[in-house]
């Protein structure tokens, strides 16, 4: 049983599945810092602007004031912290928007490469394959349909 596990990781790395995870993390990782410049640095000064300068990470509901006795917290404030997640929003929202648009831009790569007439992409062997075989058997449905014809 221990071996077999063993072997079952290997054969997972091999193939390469492995390395497409560690790839799409490292890319991910790399993507959201990018995303969260782009929100601070870009989209949210215009609306910090557009908001008299204050900043939406700052903006927030307070339910309870703190309490100062001598220039000392006795009671902590409570607030909800809407900014931030006004903030995080705008990130998802351009996350979601970009890979989208990526999964479409895919799609439309593959449908293209899938496509057996189509001479400019090189199809895969087994679409290519599958394609001929289609082929062959419309063919071979067209002959017996027009024997059982003659039969009749």
């Amino acid at each position: 049983m221990k071996f077999k596990l063993i072997e079952d990781f290997k054969e997972f790395a091999v193939k390469g599945n492995m390395i497409d995870i560690a790839i799409g993390v490292i890319i991910g990782a790399a993507f959201n810092k990018v995303i969260s410049v782009l929100v601070k640095e870009v989209f949210m000064p215009p609306l910090s602007f557009m908001t008299q300068g204050s900043k939406w990470e700052n903006k927030k509901i307070i339910l309870r004031e703190a309490v100062l006795v001598k220039e000392k917290i006795t009671v902590d404030e409570i607030a909800i912290g809407y900014g931030k997640l006004f903030e995080a929003s705008i990130d998802f929202l351009i996350i979601a928007f970009t890979v989208f648009i990526i999964v479409k831009a895919m799609n439309a790569m593959k449908k293209k490469a899938d496509d057996p007439k189509n001479k400019a992409v090189v199809t895969p062997k087994n679409i290519e394959l599958m394609h001929k075989t289609n082929e062959l058997l419309e063919k071979q449905n067209e002959y017996l349909q027009k024997l059982l014809a003659e039969k009749k």
